[in-house]
């Protein structure tokens, strides 16, 4: 692959930009709703009116601006797509260089919590010979990457790119992965596909399994549990997957328009995905809501991050007949996740070193609970990195 030189990046939002989201948040014509019907049918409307009033009058864009530049951000031009990423050194005595990816519809928000804990462990608890020095970027039209506009932008190109960005921009021979959601499937792509430069492959989501499919379960009872669970879950949380796979550009019209229209689309996903029990504000404030939602209205990039469910719905990354992930995988599997197979099904997809059952938590692990998840990353890397 081609690349240039990775350059210091600054977040700096226009203020005409953030002036037209308040202007169009002011003009926000919102529907009805059936009474009483909470979230059965979607974002609550009283919820999304308060929302929408606090991102207009409250919410400080510029505060967590600053809060994101805290962190050290670059820009590299990868065969012809500039990524995003946060490259934040690590203060222990030998850093284990770790790549961090979240997935849809997060962002590198999700991280800034986690990042401190993962790169100084002494301040937080942990030991300093744990430190990891973090490479954070933002996947491929997402956030402040940018759009490809090219067919084809699946998994594999995108942890191809990733691969080149730790190993030949940035010269880390051997490097550790860790992922979320998509960024969990890149992640466990880039352990299959690159085992040689991989320490270790760590999880927060389940994200392939054998090529066998639902053969390779059991008749046991936690089989049949996890057939249960996927069976409601296809049932009555998929109706995203199914848009944004088949039609992205049509439901972009709306979201990329609407920014009440794009928070009403993500909010209901981190409250159905996290261990809220109802309540979303009881896992993430509204500015850690705002901010990660914040980041796709300015950088108008929904449509964009939407379109990897078309590619991957048209070409699934999927292990062959007899193939696993090979590097060393460590699986932190938190009781809200969507998806909790069976150890032994997901042993015939990868090499599991480490299989920790979360005490709580959900989807958006990095944000709802980054501490457990540091604890977690740590323990997992102190057994298979090298001496």
């Amino acid at each position: 692959m081609a690349h240039g030189p990775a350059e210091k990046f600054t977040i700096a939002v226009p203020d005409e930009v953030l002036a037209d989201l308040r202007e169009r948040l002011a003009r926000t014509r919102l529907p009805g709703e059936v009474r009483d019907c909470g979230w059965d049918y979607g974002t609550n409307l009283a919820y999304l009116k308060e929302l929408i009033e606090y991102w207009r009058t409250s919410y400080d864009w510029r505060k967590h601006e600053r809060e994101l530049n805290a962190l050290s951000h670059y820009k590299v031009r990868i065969n012809d797509c500039a990524i995003h990423f946060i490259h934040q050194p690590g203060a222990g005595p030998n850093p284990t260089p770790l790549l961090l990816l979240h997935g849809w519809p997060g962002s590198i928000a999700e991280f800034q919590r986690i990042i401190p804990m993962l790169t100084d462990p002494a301040r937080h608890g942990g030991n300093a010979r744990d430190s990891f020095t973090v490479v954070a970027p933002s996947l491929p039209g997402y956030g402040f990457s940018d759009d490809p506009q090219v067919r084809g932008m699946k998994v594999e190109p995108i942890a191809d790119l990733f691969h080149e960005l730790m190993v030949q921009v940035l010269g880390y021979r051997r490097f550790g992965v860790q992922g979320g959601d998509w960024g969990a499937i890149i992640a466990s792509r880039i352990g299959h596909a690159h085992t040689r430069d991989v320490i270790g492959v760590h999880l927060n989501m389940v994200a392939l399994g054998p090529a066998e499919g639902r053969k390779a379960l059991g008749n046991d009872a936690e089989s049949r549990r996890f057939l249960e669970e996927m069976a409601r879950f296809r049932a009555e949380e998929t109706g995203y997957q199914q848009i944004q796979g088949t039609k992205p550009q049509t439901l972009a019209y709306g979201l990329n328009d609407s920014p009440a229209g794009l928070a009403a689309w993500i909010v209901e996903k981190f409250r159905t995905w996290s261990d809220c029990g109802g309540d979303v504000e009881s896992r993430f404030t509204k500015d850690q809501l705002l901010t990660n939602i914040t980041i796709y209205w300015v950088t108008q990039s929904i449509n964009s991050s939407m379109r990897l469910y078309y590619e991957v719905r048209h070409s699934p990354y999927r292990l062959g007949p007899g193939e696993r992930v090979e590097a060393p995988t460590g699986i932190a599997l938190f009781p809200r996740e969507l998806i909790k197979p069976p150890r032994a099904y997901a042993e015939k997809a990868y090499n599991i070193r480490r299989w920790t059952e979360m005490p709580r938590g959900g989807h958006f692990a990095a944000m709802e609970e980054p501490a457990l998840l540091a604890d977690e990353i740590r323990a997992f890397f102190r057994e298979v990195r090298p001496d």
